[in-house]
């Protein structure tokens, strides 16, 4: 089973730009997947709801609401940055869905699948393969 680990930009998707992630990652994921968020995610969340107010608060408050209703299972990390969090998780079965162009970068030369937003209303997975 392939773990899609999802970042906290990637949560608030479907408020910023109206998408439903969770119907678009199974149009495009044809194989068995779980879905995961580090426990950093959550808390940047949190911390987003906390310090922020207008539209980036109303998207953290249904990131958080969405990972609860769809079961997205919660990875502990010592970490407290989600993209380091990520970098030091990664094996040949996880998938990164981000919105994050630096953090996309690094993955994709790792070899490691990713999954993003394109044109502001479906997801694309870009999947990478390490040749040696």
């Amino acid at each position: 089973m392939k773990r899609i680990i999802l970042d906290t930009n990637f949560l608030m998707i479907p408020f910023q730009f109206n998408v439903d992630i969770f119907s678009e990652l199974e149009r495009i994921c044809h194989f068995n997947y779980g879905l995961f968020v580090f426990d950093a995610a959550i808390r940047e969340l949190k911390k987003i709801i906390e310090v922020q107010a207008g539209k980036s608060k109303k998207a953290a408050i249904l990131a958080l609401k969405l990972v609860k209703s769809k079961n997205v299972k919660i990875l502990e990390s010592e970490e407290n940055y989600v993209d380091k969090a990520i970098l030091e998780n990664l094996d040949k079965d996880v998938i990164v869905a981000t919105q994050d162009k630096v953090l996309r970068k690094k993955l994709l030369e790792k070899g490691i699948s990713v999954i993003m937003l394109r044109q502001r209303k479906y997801l694309q997975m870009i999947e990478r393969k390490l040749y040696k």
